[in-house]
Parts: C-alpha cells; sequence; structure tokens
C-alpha cells in the first residue's frame, strides 16, 4: 500500500535522460555479462590495454579469451577472428572517429563496444555498445546497452541508498576522507549479478543538464590540448563531452605522485597492464605513464589553467 504524508525525500527529477532507450543496467561489466547469456558468446577478443575486471568477468562466465594490440592512436592492429569469436573494441578517451567504428564492425561483424569513455558517443546502428554512468556523473551506479538481442530474464532492480554517503561526503567535505566508502563501491560490482539500474540513479540521471555537461567537458579539454599538446607524445582529436585529457609524458608516474601531493589527484587507470608479458612497449607504457586529467563538469577554464600551471612547474 502506498504511502500518503509523512517527511518528504528527495524530488523526482523530470528532465530528459540520455541513453533513455537503451537497458539500464548496474553497472558496464554487467552488460557484457548481459551479452554473454543473449548472444551466447564463448569466445572474445579483448586489447591488451584493458582493464582486468573485464578479463575477470570472462572468466567468471567462462568466456575464452584472446588479445590484440592497439597502436598509439588507440587504435586495435592486427586482428584475426574466428568465425565464432566477437570483437571487444574500446573507445579509449573517445578517440576513435565514428567511421573508425563503422568500418570495423563493416569488417568483423561481431563487435562489441564498449563506449565507457565516450558517454555522448551516439551508438552505431545495429552494434552492441555499453556506457556506464559512473565514470561522468555522481551516481552510484548506471550502465546502459544497446542490442537487439534481449532477454527473456526479468532482473531484479539494484538499490543504492546505502551507497550514497561517499557521494554526499563529497560534495560537501573533502574526497580523500571518503574514499576508500568510494573504493568499497567500485570494488563491489566484481561481485554483483545482472540488475536492473537502481531506482535513485535513475531519478538523479533525470535531473543533469547534459549539454551543460557535454559542452564544459569539451571546452576543458580543449584548453587542456591548446597549452599541453607540445609536450603530450599522443595526438589527439576532440571528442564531444571528454572522459577526461590524456596527458602522455616521460615520467609521467612520477608526475602523478607530484600532483598528488598538490591535491590533484589523477587515477592510474589499469595497472595490470604495466605488469602484463603480453601488452607491448607502448601499452605498457601507456599505462603506467598517462595522466588522465579532469576535465569534467566541476570544473572551470580558470581550474583547468590552474592544473596546467602546476605540471609546468615539474615537466
Amino acid at each position: 500500500m502506498r504511502e500518503y504524508g509523512g517527511y518528504i525525500e528527495l524530488d523526482t527529477y523530470r528532465l530528459p535522460m540520455l541513453h533513455k532507450g537503451a537497458i539500464a543496467l548496474n553497472c558496464g561489466r554487467n552488460c557484457l555479462a548481459y551479452l554473454f547469456g543473449t548472444r551466447k558468446i564463448r569466445k572474445l577478443k579483448l586489447p591488451y590495454y584493458m582493464c582486468d575486471s573485464v578479463f575477470n568477468l570472462c572468466r567468471k562466465y567462462g568466456v575464452e579469451m584472446s588479445f590484440y594490440h592497439v597502436n598509439d592512436s588507440f587504435y586495435p592492429e592486427d586482428i584475426k577472428l574466428s568465425d565464432d569469436e566477437w570483437l571487444y573494441v574500446m573507445n579509449y578517451y573517445g578517440q576513435l572517429e565514428r567511421g573508425q567504428l563503422e568500418g570495423l564492425k563493416s569488417k568483423y561483424k561481431k563487435v562489441i563496444i564498449d563506449n565507457a569513455q565516450a558517454y555522448f558517443d551516439e551508438p552505431l546502428e545495429d552494434t552492441d555498445t555499453l556506457y556506464t554512468c559512473r565514470k561522468f556523473f555522481g551516481v552510484p551506479d548506471g550502465a546502459f546497452l544497446y542490442t537487439d538481442s534481449i532477454s527473456e530474464e526479468e532482473y531484479p532492480t539494484d538499490e543504492s541508498f546505502e551507497r550514497m554517503r561517499f557521494l554526499l561526503g563529497r560534495y560537501e567535505r573533502n574526497a580523500s576522507e571518503f574514499y576508500q566508502e568510494y573504493s568499497a563501491n567500485d570494488h563491489m560490482f566484481a561481485d554483483e549479478p545482472i540488475l536492473k539500474i537502481s531506482k535513485l540513479t535513475k531519478n538523479l540521471l533525470h535531473g543533469i543538464d547534459y549539454e551543460f555537461v557535454k559542452q564544459r567537458r569539451t571546452e576543458n579539454f580543449v584548453t587542456y590540448n591548446n597549452l599541453l599538446n607540445v609536450m603530450n607524445k599522443l595526438k589527439l582529436r576532440v571528442p564531444k563531452g571528454a572522459f577526461a585529457y590524456p596527458l602522455l609524458v616521460e615520467k609521467g608516474s612520477e608526475l602523478r605522485k607530484t600532483l598528488q601531493q598538490r591535491k590533484i589527484y589523477i587515477p592510474l587507470l589499469w595497472p595490470n597492464v604495466v605488469s602484463d608479458d603480453g601488452a607491448d612497449n607502448f601499452e605498457r607504457f601507456a599505462a603506467e605513464n598517462i595522466l588522465p586529467l579532469p576535465c569534467d563538469q566541476r570544473y572551470s577554464k580558470e581550474d583547468i589553467n590552474y592544473i596546467i600551471q602546476e605540471i609546468g612547474k615539474y615537466v
């Protein structure tokens, strides 16, 4: 029975939500797990330059893995695909152009595109494509999957009210105070079953000004690139609503530690690649030394210039 009266809860937001036509699940890796079931995927070709959470997911579901390399433009190289094998394409930092993705789809057919770092890129027609929300917005769960392979299973809905403390605390205090809770929430998804996106996260996503977010992220990326492209070993295109600005420099790992002391927190995204014997020299070097500089909607041009000035003191 519905309750009436009493104290007022979080408001219900009604702005349009990006990716509202996709299947809304609890996390990106479970979008892939969903496809393992509906597509009956048993073999998957993955990039060496990749988060090991995907590798662990494949092991969990008994999916056989093989690997390929990417070049310094993050484009797949020397792919040989067997008839029963699927190709997993990571759109790193939104750097793959739509035409490149269309070419891969046309050539290999069985393609899954991971747009976890390209939230504002539209999906290709008739191509399984996944997005994740937590890399772009202050939400505790959430991912979207475009596919025409629909499961007959009815999944329960996730609940996130107990996982909001680190987000609310980060809003009013310092990130370091709540980092352990953030990290615990992130690692929790390794064991989470496939669930629908939580009611709470879905509501929060209806409260976002997506055009503002896209514009701010794009402008911040451009500011970085205008001043750092000379030292950056990567030649970059400007993506829509950038995830981060990937700055690749010699001794980037040392610079990361120095910036942390200045309270500029730059993640090491895929530490597993650094020690992976299968990865090539570029992939190991990139994994260790790329600095994904923050360019999200929290920051103004003045903030970005401050970060650039701090980098300039040590490079």
